[in-house]
């Protein structure tokens, strides 16, 4: 699988430092290793994405392993789907942020089969993070929405809470059972937090996403209970949208917390083409 440009949509090649199209349009390799695909005019702000805050903070939390249950159930489902001792296989996590699944992914899965793994995000500050810590995968700054990737030409997709255009999805994975797994939340995910927030906290719906030209084939939900010292609370909360609505005072009760109890529920469902 090879990147695709942005502009043109012709496939790009790797010479010494750059990326190029036959059309000569060009983007250079960072010195860290990623490749930056998002031209500026599809850009909706001068620095899309998490800040250097939010991105703190999900390292922090990450590292700690909280989410490793996670983590490791989708490598597991990945690695039942992928057929194995097969070569040139190719997964694209998007919205991986600083590469804490993608890298584990790229480690784990090539033990039964030669597969290529690529990290997608709109955020440089993660991407060159994630090129810095993960060289097992691949990674480049672009939009979910505007996948930098020929037709049919990836084998499986990761999405954890990603958005993206479901006619991007149906133009990239392969026609030859290619499949998405998806991550979203499930109606008591982080509830304790959510009831800091609100004053009357709504479960998350139980809605199954549609995708068009892909069949909902296996749906498993995960969860599980965290005890969080008031510093991985706050941490938790700057990776959550609630974190646009939580006052000052809110934050510094949290972070005060000693042993701050918080509820997972996920679900992880598989589509195939």
């Amino acid at each position: 699988m090879r990147y695709q440009c942005p502009l043109c949509h012709q496939s790009l090649q790797l010479g010494s430092q750059a990326w190029r199209c036959s059309n000569n349009h060009q983007f250079d390799r960072a010195k860290e290793g990623y490749v930056n695909l998002m031209p500026v005019q599809h850009k909706k702000s001068k620095n899309p994405g998490d800040n250097q805050m939010m991105m703190q903070a999900r390292r922090q939390f990450l590292n700690a392993g909280y989410y490793q249950p996670l983590r490791d159930a989708v490598t597991a489902i990945l690695d039942k789907q992928l057929p194995e001792r097969q070569n040139g296989l190719s997964l694209l996590d998007i919205g991986c942020g600083e590469g804490y699944y993608t890298g584990f992914l790229a480690e784990s899965l090539n033990k039964n089969r030669q597969l290529t793994v690529y990290g997608l995000d709109i955020s440089k500050g993660a991407i060159r993070s994630a090129a810095k810590r993960y060289s097992v995968a691949n990674f480049c700054v672009a939009s979910s929405y505007r996948l930098p990737f020929g037709d049919n030409s990836v084998d499986a997709i990761l999405r954890i809470y990603a958005p993206c255009e479901a006619s991007e999805l149906q133009r990239v994975v392969s026609d030859n059972h290619g499949i998405i797994v998806t991550v979203t939340p499930a109606p008591h995910h982080l509830f304790q937090l959510k009831e800091l927030i609100y004053q009357t906290a709504q479960p998350h719906d139980e809605v199954i996403e549609a995708i068009e030209g892909f069949e909902l084939v296996e749906e498993q939900r995960l969860s599980y209970p965290m005890s969080l010292s008031g510093t991985q609370a706050v941490n938790l909360l700057q990776m959550t949208p609630f974190a646009w609505k939580a006052s000052e005072k809110l934050i510094a009760d949290l972070a005060a917390e000693s042993d701050f109890h918080c509820e997972t529920d996920f679900f992880i469902r598989i589509y195939k083409k």
